[in-house]
């Protein structure tokens, strides 16, 4: 039987392992607006000629590729990037063909025989005149020209030089033979967000505890009287938990009773009642264009508004009535309520996504981002993504970004790995994970190495979140104040992105609702709290220093520079960021005891910093604004935690001396 012929036999390139790459191209990678994407190749041919090897790339709605080349770096691999400076989807692949020309030049260095070189010169002329028939009217003129030049009877000397002209070698790899080029089986996708996607300071309060009236329930008047005081801190989103109305049926009381009182709120995220569920407004937070105000109003004061999107219903939530397929039905008739054997949590409902409606449960949901969206909302923190269809996740977020390619979406992915993971590669822009139980110098090490080296730094954005509402750790209910301070030096300098649930932080609310719970006592989830924010030891002032130390200094809005450096303690730890000029360099030491003073010998590799080992270079402290000489790679450090638990200095390159100044002679 008769094997088929490929199209052409001519192609003699093969291109393989293109990075970045996720699960084989399935999912794109993940950049902000002004990042590059660097991309690798292996690229090699048979025998030895010499491969001309690009990168193509494209924004989503353009037809014509951007070229530019990749250069060699050893063993057959290639590298090549480009900026994306538009918010939506860019796509990119690689295409290489056997350089006939530069073998050609390469070769013709190495002949010495006169004989050999005037054959050569010719065989050269030939290309020349190949790559002038593809070539466009000015260039062709010029290729001519070149090729003439090297048939004319001039000297073989200056024909020999004339085919190591600069220009020459310009136009013939423009002018490639396209019937020999190989592109790599696939175009992959970059998905690019805002840069608040990458670095930005979260902050979330309830709406309902802002109101300065002891008892009272707030409204988004209270919350946009809140907003100075939130902006003095120098956060850059608002995070409101949900704002529907709340069902009655089956709610909560205080401490996540089971029995509510009269005047007992009950939970954000029981959602849904006869005043409506997911597209309305809880009456007592105000009206629609009550929280049109405050979108407006928190943007004057540089502050986005992200919304909590919890897809689940309360009993009394309308679509119970109008769309019962929507939910699982026990065998006596009832929804089945969400549990977890043996706790119970029959004030919520979970949809069911292998319902017979599931496209138009599907379509629903989506319109309710579309709906906030509308309403001025680009920023959700999406609750319990891992319980609901990973293929909603992906065509949902894939549907919005498509319109609103400026959309950013937090998971709330406490979940497992490997689920964690697989959000992410989907489509959401930032994931919760597993920072507020890394407390010790090894779990902090490995864990942010993993994040922010491995392979997928590409497709995770981590946000680090020392609490939440639902998360108050041992490590912040034993440590005081303390504990709170350095647990937020680590999440606002180890990562780009973090978060806190306040003001429980910043006035270091510390009580557990039981001994080994990580529940708050009195917890705002079901319950409105009045909070005393001029609490003399409060730490906003501590916060604003920090969150405006990250704007101040590039170094700490990325998180692939991160390096972490050996000290002899390990109750300390120290790690860096840099730019990539190195123009701005940070230094972080934590003590991670909140107990006790600790001490250590840190060792800082110099070389990578640029800075020589023989010289004195200074160290400012950007907390306490302290400025020091240190000497070489190896210095003390020393902190007590009960005043500042953490050192986070700037790296100056070079110390002035007296020849710095114009009246040296």
């Amino acid at each position: 039987m008769a094997h088929t012929l490929p199209e052409t036999g001519q192609c003699r390139v093969i291109i393989e392992r293109v990075e970045p790459q996720v699960n084989s191209g399935r999912f794109p990678v993940k950049r902000t607006v002004g990042e590059r994407v660097a991309v690798e190749a292996d690229v090699f041919t048979d025998g030895h000629d010499r491969i001309y090897c690009v990168l193509l790339y494209r924004r989503e709605h353009q037809s014509e590729w951007h070229k530019t080349p990749m250069k060699p770096v050893g063993n057959d691999c290639w590298q090549g990037a480009f900026s994306v400076h538009d918010v939506g989807r860019y796509y990119y692949t690689v295409t290489a063909c056997v350089d006939h020309f530069a073998s050609w030049s390469g070769d013709l260095k190495r002949r010495t025989d006169p004989g050999d070189i005037e054959i050569a010169l010719l065989a050269g002329a030939e290309l020349i005149d190949a790559a002038a028939s593809r070539a466009q009217s000015s260039d062709a003129n010029r290729l001519r020209f070149f090729g003439k030049a090297l048939r004319s009877d001039d000297d073989w000397r200056v024909r020999f030089d004339t085919a190591f002209d600069s220009e020459l070698a310009q136009l013939m790899s423009r002018y490639t033979d396209p019937n020999l080029a190989a592109v790599y089986d696939r175009e992959l996708t970059v998905v690019v967000d805002p840069v608040l996607a990458r670095f930005g300071a979260w902050y979330e309060v309830f709406p309902r505890s802002c109101s300065t009236e002891y008892g009272r329930h707030g409204t988004f008047a209270d919350c946009e009287a809140r907003l100075p005081y939130i902006a003095a801190m120098g956060f850059d989103v608002l995070y409101l938990p949900p704002i529907h109305p709340i069902g009655n049926t089956k709610r909560k009381g205080p401490n996540n009773t089971l029995v509510a009182g009269e005047h007992d709120p009950g939970s954000p995220w029981a959602i849904g009642s006869a005043e409506g569920g997911h597209l309305s407004i809880h009456p007592e937070l105000g009206t629609l264009k009550e929280f049109h105000s405050l979108i407006a109003r928190a943007r004057e004061y540089k502050l986005e508004i992200a919304m909590d999107i919890a897809f689940q219903c309360s009993p009394d939530h309308p679509y119970v009535k109008e769309h019962p397929e929507w939910f699982r039905h026990r065998p006596d008739g009832s929804v089945q309520f969400a549990e977890n054997p043996p706790k119970k949590y029959e004030d919520i409902y979970p949809f069911d996504f292998e319902s017979t409606g599931w496209q138009r449960l599907w379509t629903e949901l989506e319109g309710v981002f579309r709906f906030w969206i509308k309403q001025g909302i680009r920023i959700f923190r999406v609750d319990n993504p891992h319980t609901k269809s990973f293929y909603f996740w992906e065509w949902t977020i894939n549907s919005i970004k498509r319109d609103h390619p400026e959309t950013i979406f937090l998971a709330e992915a406490f979940t497992r790995p490997k689920v964690l993971h697989y959000l992410a590669k989907l489509g959401f822009s930032q994931s919760y994970n597993y920072f507020p139980w890394r407390n010790t110098k090894y779990e902090i090490v490995q864990y942010l190495t993993q994040l922010s080296k491995g392979r997928e730094r590409e497709y995770l954005r981590p946000s680090l979140w020392p609490n939440t509402p639902d998360i108050l750790t041992e490590y912040l209910q034993y440590g005081g104040r303390p504990a709170f301070m350095i647990r937020l030096a680590l999440a606002a300098t180890l990562g780009a992105s973090y978060g806190i649930y306040g003001p429980a932080f910043e006035l270091f609310e510390n009580k557990p609702r039981e001994p080994g719970s990580e529940e708050y006592l009195d917890s705002e989830k079901y319950q409105i709290r009045h909070w005393d924010l001029q609490q003399r030891d409060s730490l906003k002032d501590y916060i604003a220093r920090i969150n405006r130390i990250r704007r101040e200094n590039p170094a700490l809005q990325f998180d692939h520079m991160l390096q972490f450096h050996a000290v002899d303690n390990e109750s300390l730890i120290c790690y860096s960021k840099n730019t990539e000029d190195l123009d701005n360099i940070i230094l972080v030491l934590v003590n991670l005891d909140p107990h006790h003073t600790q001490s250590g010998w840190l060792d800082i590799p110099l070389d990578i910093f640029g800075l020589d080992a023989d010289h004195s270079y200074q160290v400012h402290d950007l907390l306490s604004n302290a400025r020091f000489i240190w000497n070489g790679p190896r210095n003390y450090v020393e902190l007590d935690p009960r005043i500042v638990p953490a050192h986070i200095f700037r790296l100056r390159r070079r110390v002035r001396s007296e020849r710095d100044f114009d009246y040296y002679m």
